[in-house]
């Protein structure tokens, strides 16, 4: 049996190794959290939102221990990982707080009697969970499904396994009775199997495109629901009325936020020739002075990438466009540390034929492209299998509306770089996947929208 380890990216040094679930503990936990969807689905929504309450408060008691194990699994900055504990507790509080207000019933109108919709949940719910934002991620698919009355198994990313234990904890901390959530140490390779059983009602993944096609693909065989929040190439537009020291200083941020490695980063810097050069080169100066280092230590601006291999895959793309004609104007290679660091880097001279203009670059590497005008700017901002999220900067807030209109994505934000909000629904489009996550909208994924529709025995349709 093959083991699940954590490999600290910064040191390279082997954490910990956890053995892989058998056949037989896999068949446990689901026959487990199947038994306690019958009893969980009979709970007050009062008594879910104390056990959401109680996860939250533990997160936050423990934001430095947990903070700590995040950086150390998979290299984000110190910081950043308070930021995400806390964020992570905010999503449960929030849903604590007014999941009851999203659950009421939805009163239909109808010329006689009563009509009205109620939301049930459907049962044991199947999530896969990425590496990049270890707490966050799950937060966000746990709290309101939980809330509904749905259980959970939770396959997550395998260089995180102490995050994922850690998280599995503290349910049993705020006295989640078992089977409410649960952790599976299992390969990717077993996932998809997994939503075959009859057991099992519905799957939700945050991943690459491969793993979210293949999920989707069982989903639809079995009949059951998903939720898919796959990768991004995220347009960053700049119009020439812009002001350049404000973008740039969020362009490196939009670009650099969790080591480069988030799927709503900025990705491809899309800005109208007049202010191109000023721009490009204000944001190459600053790519070139980030601080390299320990992501533990608090002065550190740019951690390692998660791991070896994502070093490796992110070389070869940098190389093959190299090899195609791009241009390096900063950066490109392996940065002069141990670990998993890439040098802060642009790359411009892109064109359509080449194979770095269809894929998404994970890591602290910026895509620069120079357009006429803004009607360029949403042809190429369009010109992707992606749609996750997208950013325009510019004084004129009616023309970024109506350009936020054009671009074909699921989120797009005004004069800030896309980013993540408990209120804000979250999503795509495209090969971005379907579904949403976050606000009212994350409750009313995986519900029974049921009709209930009442007459008295004089009345009749």
């Amino acid at each position: 049996m093959m083991s699940i380890k954590s490999i600290n990216p910064f040191t390279l040094e082997v954490l910990k190794s956890y053995d892989e679930m058998t056949n037989e503990q896999i068949d446990h936990a689901i026959e487990k959290a199947h038994q306690t969807f019958y009893s969980w689905r009979k709970t007050t929504l009062t008594e879910r939102a104390l056990i959401l309450s109680r996860v939250a408060e533990i997160l936050r008691s423990r934001k430095n221990e947990l903070a700590k194990l995040i950086t150390l699994e998979m290299g984000k900055l110190i910081k950043q990982a308070e930021s995400e504990i806390e964020y992570a507790a905010s999503i449960f509080e929030y849903y604590s707080k007014n999941g009851v207000d999203f659950l009421k019933d939805e009163p239909v109108e109808v010329t006689v009697g009563e009509a009205f919709i109620r939301k049930n949940p459907l049962g044991v719910l199947l999530g896969v969970e990425p590496w990049n934002f270890p707490f966050y991620q799950v937060a966000r698919f746990a709290a309101p499904n939980l809330m509904i009355g749905n259980t959970i198994l939770l396959k997550h990313a395998s260089n995180v396994p102490q995050c994922a234990k850690a998280i599995e904890t503290i349910f049993k901390e705020a006295k989640a009775p078992e089977g409410l959530y649960t952790n599976l140490f299992v390969r990717g390779s077993k996932v998809t199997k997994l939503i075959a059983d009859k057991r099992i009602q519905g799957a939700s993944l945050t991943g690459s495109e491969k793993a979210g096609s293949e999920l989707a693909m069982m989903a639809g065989k079995f009949i059951k629901k998903s939720v898919l929040e796959l990768g991004g190439s995220d347009p960053f537009i700049v119009l020439e009325d812009a002001d350049i020291e404000r973008t740039v200083a969020l362009a490196i941020i939009g670009r650099t936020v969790n080591n480069g490695q988030s799927c709503i980063a900025a990705k491809r810097f899309i800005v109208v020739e007049k202010i191109a050069a000023e721009f490009l080169s204000k944001f190459k100066a600053k790519m070139k002075t980030l601080q390299l280092g320990d992501p533990l230590n608090t002065t550190t601006e740019l951690g390692p990438l998660s791991s070896e291999d994502a070093l490796e895959t992110i070389l070869e793309q940098i190389n093959k466009a190299v090899s195609e004609g791009a241009k390096i104007e900063t950066g490109g290679k392996k940065a002069a540390l141990k670990g998993a660091f890439i040098e802060p880097t642009i790359i411009s001279n892109i064109t359509p034929k080449m194979q770095i203009y269809k894929e998404e670059l994970f890591g602290p590497v910026a895509s620069f492209y120079i357009v006429k005008n803004e009607e360029e700017a949403i042809t190429l901002a369009n010109d992707t299998d992606f749609g996750l999220g997208g950013s325009i900067f510019t004084k004129d807030l009616e023309k970024a509306k109506i350009m936020a209109n054009e671009i074909n994505s699921g989120m797009v934000f005004i004069n800030h770089p896309t980013k993540s909000s408990v209120e804000l629904p979250f999503g795509g489009t495209k090969r971005s996947g379907y579904g949403r996550e976050m606000s009212p909208l994350g409750i009313d994924e995986f519900v029974n929208k049921k009709l209930i529709r009442v007459l008295s025995e004089d009345q009749k349709l």
